[in-house]
């Protein structure tokens, strides 16, 4: 024991103790911390800045209505944003630790504990949420600079007093380096399962048939789900009566939709095989297809990010569409003007709600490259039997495919669901014309622009996520890829 002791310290002496900042997957986990941190930061300078705007008018300078829902919508947004990351970010660790298996467990025979290796993790988490919040607090008050800047060039009213040193932009920074320690704790509770004897093989996910084992893991899942399917039901039922119900339907949401991310290697896998029969039957589409569902942990985190950013900006497409339609039917005839500040109330509410989405994507983006750099063997493998460099790439680029195409197909029905359901607990007890009685049962409205953007954009987003997994999975030869770890 005394030489386990004298290897375990000499191990830790000999690497550089920050090297696995340089690990891939490391650097796109900063990034989405520092986005996070920059958009808090920055919906926080700017509510204080349009909040000095409305004091410094003459006629609307007293409307603290005003303010108070400018403040609870950057609350609201920083909160969403601060949601997605930390779930990219436990994907991300997760995909990480699957690739360390062999690492870990090599570590456990020399006398490391499972506890210490997962407290090793999350005190990576801890630095990757300070470095990427401290960037994030730079860039954020970077722009308010710009924005400023710009704000007194436009305006009237122009706040001459106003200041940066705002309290409150000390919140979504410390709160993004909280949850980017609380994801990585949480992504990599896989290291509990690790034992000394899988140090003899590779770094693998766990198979269909090991997830399907394990049914009591998914309990969390399903109470999860159902508690937010009954609030969000309670919400619409409590917004016939007064528009506090969003409240509710918003607790019901941010549930039910946890319950979906944690069992998305659930509800994922059906969707996955379904898209999976629209690319013909070619080898490289079965193959794809079959890689997607032979480890559904991995295929699910790549998924549910994009699920998240899709669902988000679906549902305030949706909502916001909603709320339109029925002011225009309380409103007659009035020209299509009129609502001019509606739209761009909304356009500038969709531009914020796209930060999120496009935190998702970069997740997307990472976990594809980690997991095709940890396919190393099995992609030579695949080359070794016949399959050429172009045919490897295809493949790569299908995965992609399915995982994109089956993420906005379940986040465009789960945003129009969300989206009515936020529109209906809001406006369901709103009085209408003419007579005053509630507005009742709210119609959803799908803004097909919106939409249509949402998917072009899917389409984008898979030919960056798979153009440098595509180009990493032909680099290396055959023979050494078998040789790898």
């Amino acid at each position: 024991m005394s030489a386990v002791a004298t290897v375990v310290p000499e191990t830790r002496a000999t690497a550089p103790r920050m090297a696995w900042l340089r690990d891939r997957g490391m650097g796109a986990s900063i990034l989405v911390a520092a986005l996070s941190a920059a958009f808090g930061v920055l919906l926080v300078e700017v509510t204080a800045y349009i909040g000095a705007v409305l004091q410094a008018d003459p006629f609307i300078g007293d409307s603290e209505t005003l303010a108070f829902v400018v403040a609870l919508l950057s609350v609201l947004l920083t909160a969403v944003a601060m949601y997605v990351a930390a779930i990219v970010t436990a994907n991300t660790f997760s995909t990480i630790i699957a690739g360390r298996t062999r690492q870990i467990a090599l570590m456990r025979l020399i006398g490391a504990t499972a506890r210490s290796q997962r407290a090793e993790v999350g005190r990576q988490g801890l630095i990757v949420g300070l470095i990427g919040a401290g960037l994030g607090l730079l860039v954020g008050l970077l722009v308010t600079v710009v924005g400023v800047q710009i704000g007194a060039m436009l305006l009237d009213n122009d706040p001459s007093g106003f200041s940066l040193a705002q309290p409150f932009i000390a919140l979504p920074v410390i709160g993004v380096a909280l949850t980017t320690w609380a994801a990585a704790w949480a992504g990599s509770r896989r290291v509990l399962t690790v034992t000394p004897l899988q140090a003899l093989g590779g770094s693998v996910e766990r198979t269909h048939d090991e997830v399907s084992g394990t049914k009591g893991r998914h309990i969390g899942a399903w109470v999860l789900l159902i508690a937010g399917a009954a609030l969000l039901a309670a919400g619409v039922v409590i917004g016939l009566i007064t528009p506090l119900g969003v409240v509710v339907a918003f607790l019901g949401g941010l549930l039910s939709f946890t319950g979906l991310a944690l069992g998305s290697v659930l509800f994922m896998p059906p969707v996955l095989r379904l898209v999976g029969k629209m690319f013909g039957s070619s080898a490289t589409a079965r193959l794809a297809a079959e890689n997607a569902l032979r480890y559904p942990e991995r295929s699910s985190r790549m998924a549910i990010g994009v699920v998240m950013g899709v669902t988000l900006v679906t549902m305030f497409a949706v909502a916001l569409e909603s709320a339109k339609r029925l002011m225009m039917n309380q409103s007659g005839d009035v020209p299509e003007e009129f609502f001019a500040p509606f739209d761009a109330f909304a356009a500038i509410m969709m531009v914020l709600v796209a930060v999120s989405a496009v935190i998702a994507a970069v997740g997307l983006v990472n976990l594809l490259t980690i997991g095709v750099v940890q396919r190393r063997r099995e992609l030579g493998l695949l080359r070794s039997i016949g399959l050429s460099n172009r045919q490897v790439r295809r493949m790569v680029l299908l995965e992609a495919t399915h995982i994109t195409v089956a993420a906005t197909l379940t986040g465009l029905v789960l945003g129009v669901a969300y989206g009515w359901i936020a529109a209906q607990s809001l406006l369901g007890s709103v009085p209408t014309l003419p007579d005053f009685t509630p507005a009742g049962l709210v119609a959803p409205q799908i803004p097909w622009v919106p939409v249509a953007i949402i998917v072009a954009a899917t389409a984008v987003l898979t030919l960056v996520a798979a153009a440098t997994p595509t180009r990493l999975a032909t680099r290396v030869a055959p023979v050494e890829a078998l040789a790898a770890d």
